[in-house]
């Protein structure tokens, strides 16, 4: 799967990758939920490190269409939120078409 992290770029991480990454992306929702900005930080930052980990990246003019886009590290709670009231899914994973 592809997974382009904002303002960094675009990873391709083995398909196996989307449970472990699934359960970070609902922990996230949660930090989100609960406004717990500290929380949110922790989950994040784990959830960034886990796809730079286990992907490899690609270059940032690859224009493949990704499955997952995430947040920038060091995002707000309230960014997430805005980004959640425009379309994304899942407190800032959001699928692209």
């Amino acid at each position: 799967m592809i997974v382009r992290i904002l303002g960094e770029g675009p990873y391709e991480v083995p398909d196996e990758e989307d449970r472990a990454l699934g359960e970070l992306d609902g922990q996230l929702e949660a930090a989100i939920e609960a406004g717990d900005q500290t929380r949110l930080d922790v989950v994040l930052g784990a959830l960034l490190e886990r796809v730079r980990a286990q992907g490899r990246a690609l270059p940032a003019d690859d224009l493949r269409p990704s499955d997952l886009v995430l947040p920038h590290e060091g995002s707000t709670v309230a960014e997430l939120r805005a980004l959640l009231a425009e379309g994304a899914t899942a407190s800032g994973l959001a699928t692209e078409p």
